[in-house]
């Protein structure tokens, strides 16, 4: 529990208290310092975002302008669909004399580049930030699935929604991994190589153990991916669909495209739950990295969120960031001290009591409420000395 938080006026009422983490939000927990650790850091306040919102949106109402759809990307999902497929067919039914190696590489460099670009696009529609009716927007998602062989959309929109109400908490979060992934892979490199290959299968393992019914939707991109499946079978060949199944392991594991799994939520930092991306993959990957800004408001498209960061950088530039993809995924991986492990939780009476018990202060003179932040640079990360203004 929060401190203090069982503190009640005279009259039995809980006392409400400015939250001591504003500005920024971060909390007073560190990483374990040890190596043989097998269990996730434990936090007493809520997650940071909701409140950081009403921080910036005190100093920043301007923020709100930027809230809405962008269509643009529909246009661009249909087109990368359209070249999946269209390489799916040429695969199948036009170089068929072409080695297995050769499909291999194409499947990683262009099928496995296009599904992290796929599951970009299911984000956007699973957040409705591509078009004002929730209907489009999972119309939207589904259309990028098609070429993925097994129903994602549907299912990635319930649970993700669900991630950022119970950001962390113990059983309710399912973007938090497994036990049974901590003690089979902890900090070993060997493994972690292996886990980084299968987070696909990974992912799909988390939603399964919610044990939770299928919604109708699920069941719609279900049927609609078997129909698509058939027909790619029947009409092209089975190297066609074959190679969208190797497009999509690959775009869901070891590949830089895939890297903001890992880049997000996992730990680099005391004090520091959610980690943003500042790289050149962000101009493909439509701005995925920015996912402190994406939390903070998921109502923003990803057109529009570099706005937002420009506009609050007084609150962003302290936080540590990374910018390069490619070594987040090294770091993880041989790194001792990074593992599945390496997530913060919550219960949830202390995401419950962290709201309702403390607040945004009312008087938000963001000045004289932090100190100068202190330089922490490393290999593939960035904070920048910043005071809020």
């Amino acid at each position: 529990m929060p401190p203090h938080a069982t503190d009640t006026h005279a009259t039995g009422a809980p006392v409400i208290r400015d939250d001591p983490r504003h500005p920024l939000y971060l909390g007073n927990w560190k990483r374990s310092s040890k190596t043989d650790v097998q269990h996730f850091v434990h936090d007493d306040f809520e997650e940071p975002h909701r409140k950081r919102q009403k921080a910036i949106l005190a100093k920043h109402p301007e923020v709100r302008d930027l809230y809405g759809n962008e269509p643009l990307t529909a246009v661009i999902g249909l087109a990368v669909t359209a070249i999946q497929l269209a390489v799916a067919y040429a695969v199948g039914c036009v170089w068929t004399d072409m080695h297995w190696a050769a499909i291999v590489a194409i499947a990683y460099a262009v099928g496995g580049t296009i599904s992290a670009l796929f599951g970009v696009i299911i984000h956007e529609a699973g957040h409705n930030l591509v078009f004002k009716r929730p209907l489009f927007n999972r119309l939207t998602g589904m259309m990028v699935n098609l070429p993925m062989v097994v129903p994602i959309s549907q299912s990635f929109r319930r649970y993700h929604l669900e991630h950022h109400q119970f950001q962390g908490v113990e059983g309710m979060d399912p973007d938090l991994p497994l036990d049974s992934e901590i003690k089979l892979i902890h900090n070993n490199p060997l493994l972690k190589t292996l886990w980084v290959f299968c987070y696909s299968i990974m992912y799909v393992a988390r939603g399964a153990a919610m044990n939770k019914q299928p919604q109708r939707w699920e069941f719609v991109n279900l049927w609609a991916m078997l129909l698509v499946d058939a027909l790619i079978l029947r009409f092209w060949s089975v190297r066609s669909l074959a190679y969208l199944a190797v497009s999509v392991f690959f775009g869901y594991g070891m590949h830089p495209g895939a890297a903001h799994f890992i880049q997000e939520h996992y730990i680099f930092r005391d004090g520091q739950e959610t980690y943003s991306y500042y790289g050149s993959g962000n101009i493909f990957y439509l701005n995925i990295g920015l996912h402190n800004e994406h939390h903070d408001f998921p109502q923003i498209p990803w057109t529009r969120i570099w706005k937002l960061r420009q506009i609050a950088t007084e609150f962003y530039d302290p936080l540590f960031a990374h910018t390069s993809w490619v070594y987040v995924i090294y770091n993880f991986i041989t790194s001792p001290m990074l593992g599945p492990q390496s997530r913060l939780v919550r219960m949830y009476k202390a995401h419950l009591s962290g709201r309702k018990e403390y607040r945004v202060p009312l008087d938000d003179n963001a000045a004289s409420a932090t100190k100068e932040k202190p330089s922490l640079s490393a290999h593939g990360g960035k904070n920048v000395k910043s005071k809020m203004h």
